[in-house]
C-alpha cells in the first residue's frame, strides 16, 4: 500500500472527495483504510454494558485506498509517491517535491 497509519491524506473521489484527514487504520489485505472524519455512517447500537443507552453512533467506515491520495510535506497538495533506497532503507518519496514521506 502507497499509504500508511499516521500519513495525511486527501479523498480524491467518492462522496468525502476533497476532504482531508489522518489515516486511523489501514487493512491492506481489503485494500481499505480507514480516515479520520471521512464516510461517516451511522450505525444503531443495542443497549448493552458498555452503552447502557444504546442508540444511533456515528462512526467512520473503511473506504478504498485508491480513494486517497498522500499529501505532499512540503505544499500540502495531493501527491503520487516514488521508492528510493536511502542508507539501505527503501523510503517513499513525494513526487512533486522529492521530499520524504517517512521519518
Amino acid at each position: 500500500m502507497h499509504v500508511k497509519k499516521g500519513d495525511k491524506v486527501m479523498v480524491i473521489s467518492g462522496k468525502d472527495k476533497g476532504k482531508q484527514g489522518v489515516i486511523l487504520a489501514a487493512f491492506p489485505k481489503q485494500d481499505r483504510v480507514l480516515v479520520e472524519g471521512v464516510n461517516i455512517v451511522k450505525k444503531h447500537s443495542k443497549p448493552s454494558q458498555v452503552n447502557p443507552q444504546g442508540g444511533i453512533v456515528s462512526q467512520e467506515a473503511p473506504i478504498h485506498v485508491s480513494n486517497v491520495m498522500p499529501l505532499d510535506p512540503k505544499s500540502g497538495e495531493p501527491t503520487r509517491i516514488g521508492y528510493k533506497v536511502v542508507d539501505g532503507k527503501k523510503v517513499r518519496v513525494a513526487k512533486k517535491s522529492g521530499e520524504t514521506l517517512d521519518k
